[in-house]
């Protein structure tokens, strides 16, 4: 497979009918060109799909690695997710060891990415990306393989195509979860899982499914949200709304923000935590020690994991080390205040 050639200042330039110097002058916003030339190189760098190495233009030349990461959560809601603070945290620790920079953006789409990573890409703007968030037949495996581009992709190898990966076990983590509520004597689970378009919800969607068939358990609810503690709530209310031989006796998270959500709501309708309904959260954040009673939770290192996504991102990006698909810890259970028998 060919890489495509990267566009240069001096095809900008041969564009537009002018100077390096000057396209320089004018993505630097400095005196020297009139602004009908500038506005004619902006043009040009348009249709060229070029944008400056904006490392390069801070340091004067002093090559810095910058690492891109793309999400597309809203940005309200990305700043109250524990996990993704905690995964970035972890990220950055290993950057800082290497004195590399995080360019971070929020993406509506994915398709909005796949422009995103081609730009970042051919302006030079980035060493290499970290991909999360992967949907069946996603669009990024493809555009990013016709660039050329190091990756590592946060996701199951089911879903990441042939791209470097790094992943944990989210069904046997889910499974682990409805024994564990079933061997305390709960019939009836309840699921309140991700977006349902996401890869790593359907693997858990399907994984609650075969357990809950495998321990023949007489009820077992998913309700797809958005991962925000205002649709946590809601799906929460309306599984906790049904009278008490109907409703579930146990609820599983898919995170922790939305079963801290959950337990407001139980408590709001009356409902005792873990007496009328146990909770499990997912990922253990500090929010899960905060509450009361203290939340039950699928602890695994997220903090960790974003440190291991880091590292081997510069095994691709130079060569040593990179490639495959690297499993981290399955999420273990830890079981606090919130999970109980039924009574």
């Amino acid at each position: 497979m060919t890489t495509p050639p990267r566009v240069t200042i001096k095809d900008v330039a041969a564009r537009a009918g002018v100077s390096k110097g000057a396209v320089s002058l004018a993505f630097n916003h400095k005196p020297g060109v009139s602004e009908a030339t500038r506005d004619r190189i902006f043009e040009a760098a348009r249709q060229l799909g070029w944008a400056p190495n904006l490392a390069a233009r801070s340091l004067a030349g002093r090559r810095v690695d910058v690492v891109g990461l793309a999400i597309c959560r809203p940005a309200k809601l990305l700043g109250l997710e524990p996990f993704y603070m905690e995964f970035i945290s972890g990220v950055e620790s290993v950057l800082t060891e290497q004195s590399c920079s995080l360019l971070l953006r929020l993406v509506r789409t994915v398709e909005e990415e796949v422009g995103l990573q081609d730009s970042w890409w051919r302006g030079k703007h980035v060493s290499g990306s970290i991909l999360v968030d992967f949907r069946a037949d996603d669009p990024r495996v493809a555009a990013v393989e016709r660039l050329g581009v190091p990756v590592v992709a946060v996701g199951h190898p089911s879903l990441t195509g042939g791209l470097t990966s790094v992943w944990t076990d989210d069904a046997s983590a889910v499974t682990e979860a409805v024994r564990y509520l079933a061997a305390l004597g709960h019939r009836r689970v309840a699921r309140v899982g991700g977006a349902a378009a996401l890869g790593h919800t359907a693997i858990r969607t399907a994984s609650f499914d075969a357990a809950a068939r495998a321990l023949g358990l007489t009820g077992a609810w998913q309700v797809a949200t958005d991962f925000s503690g205002e649709a946590g709530a809601r799906a929460t209310r309306s599984l906790l709304t049904a009278s008490a031989a109907d409703r579930p006796t146990a609820i599983v998270y898919d995170n922790d923000i939305m079963a801290v959500a959950g337990l407001s709501v139980a408590s709001e309708m009356g409902l005792s935590v873990p007496g009328d309904v146990s909770l499990l959260a997912w990922d253990d954040s500090q929010l899960c020690r905060l509450t009361h009673p203290t939340l039950s939770a699928m602890s695994h290192d997220v903090h960790g994991f974003g440190a291991e996504v880091a590292r081997t991102l510069f095994g691709v990006i130079t060569g040593v080390g990179g490639g495959g698909s690297h499993p981290v810890p399955t999420p273990v259970l830890t079981p606090r205040g919130s999970t109980a028998p039924p009574r």
